[in-house]
């Protein structure tokens, strides 16, 4: 007859009656847990006092808890059912006689009984009483520091209050480069959710490309660093042509040339200035509008167009520009020329070959190795004097 693995089921009332002492001591762990833990005063002189007893203390329940006796529900009978064993405890169920089922079920409805007995749950309450009362005690206790705040006659100065070095580190907080791992692991979350939410709704703003009209002469130049602090990021490039400025002769071009000095690029006949002076990439663009402003209106000065004063590119490294000969390119008269030239060569290989004269270079090599193999002399031809002469040179 084959045995049966005993495997009491626990009633659901029961652990419906256990989970708000379970919650209870989850509750008093994760609280310990997140509080920050401060040392304890010493008391000195104070004698240890045993206590009387060693059963932990009981509080008195709530009546408007929901977690009291008389508010939970009551505890069913026990009642056997074959349907509510598992598929391998019902097949052994089923191979039992008669007498056995009867004993079987009186050792389940035993062990309901005591599983759902007022006394087991108390004794389990008491075990988590004492478990969360043990949490307690060992927590170390520590006051909360105090921050020091420097005075007015301290700032700069050597710690005169005597605060000393921190406390050594007690578990209670994660390193610098954690949190700065944290704090970029937000920046890239926050990243997604835009790009999930937000960037889809910008197709409604949508529109097409155009190249700036005529009217609008100046490029500007930005920098961006995705969302970390940088100082370059502040920094502003203004690139524009000198002939594209409206209203502009060409003496009063290049008294703007004068003016601009190293900045003008020779080869391009572009202006490039930058400027990081101020705190925000506003207040930058504005200083640039405003500068090109005030050498428009310098340029445009006719009290004094600055003749007398020459250009002077030395400012500027010109870089040479190599160009692909002429004679090197594919013209159409150069491809007839050389599809003739080839044409000639594969007609005189031709009567080369028909009159013996072309070269075939595996066949040389071939010859070469019969002739070879020929002069090579065989072993029966070597006399025994030189066969000994030769052993003797080897033994030496």
């Amino acid at each position: 007859m084959p045995k049966m693995s005993e495997k009491p089921t626990v009633p659901k009332s029961f652990l419906k009656s256990m989970a708000a002492p379970l919650n209870r001591l989850g509750l008093v762990v994760l609280r310990h847990s997140n509080r920050r833990p401060y040392r304890r005063k010493q008391c000195i002189g104070l004698p240890y006092h045993r206590p009387f007893h060693s059963t932990c203390t009981f509080h008195a329940r709530d009546p408007d808890d929901d977690d009291s006796i008389s508010r939970r529900a009551p505890i069913e009978p026990y009642t056997f059912s074959h349907g509510s064993l598992d598929p391998e405890t019902r097949h052994h169920y089923d191979l039992l006689s008669p007498e056995e089922k009867k004993r079987f079920q009186d050792e389940e409805k035993a062990a309901y009984e005591h599983m759902t007995s007022p006394a087991l749950e108390s004794e389990i309450q008491g075990l988590v009483s004492q478990a969360a009362y043990d949490i307690q005690r060992d927590i170390p206790q520590r006051e909360p520091r105090q921050k020091i705040v420097p005075g007015l006659m301290a700032m700069g100065e050597a710690d005169e209050q005597g605060s000393g070095e921190d406390d050594e580190f007690d578990g209670d907080d994660i390193s610098s480069i954690a949190h700065g791992e944290l704090e970029q692991h937000r920046e890239i979350r926050e990243y997604a959710r835009i790009a999930a939410w937000e960037m889809p709704m910008l197709g409604k703003l949508v529109k097409p490309f155009e190249l700036p009209s005529k009217d609008k002469p100046l490029r500007f130049r930005y920098t961006t660093y995705m969302g970390e602090t940088h100082p370059a990021a502040k920094k502003i490039v203004l690139e524009f042509c000198t002939r594209d400025l409206p209203d502009l002769s060409e003496a009063q071009r290049i008294k703007l040339v004068k003016l601009v000095g190293v900045r003008y690029n020779p080869e391009t006949d572009l202006v490039k200035m930058s400027c990081e002076m101020f705190e925000t990439q506003a207040q930058n663009k504005r200083y640039l509008g405003d500068l090109v402003d005030t050498l428009m209106a310098e340029a445009k000065d006719p009290t004094d167009m600055f003749e007398d004063v020459p250009l002077d590119f030395r400012h500027h490294k010109w870089k040479p520009k190599l160009e692909f000969p002429e004679k090197w390119k594919m013209t159409e008269q150069r491809k007839e020329q050389l599809e003739a030239n080839w044409r000639h060569r594969a007609l005189k290989d031709q009567e080369r070959e028909e009159a013996g004269q072309l070269i075939d270079g595996p066949k040389v090599i071939e010859k070469m190795l019969e002739t070879m193999s020929l002069r090579r002399p065989t072993a029966a031809a070597v006399s025994p004097s030189k066969r000994q002469g030769r052993q003797r040179s080897l033994a030496r």
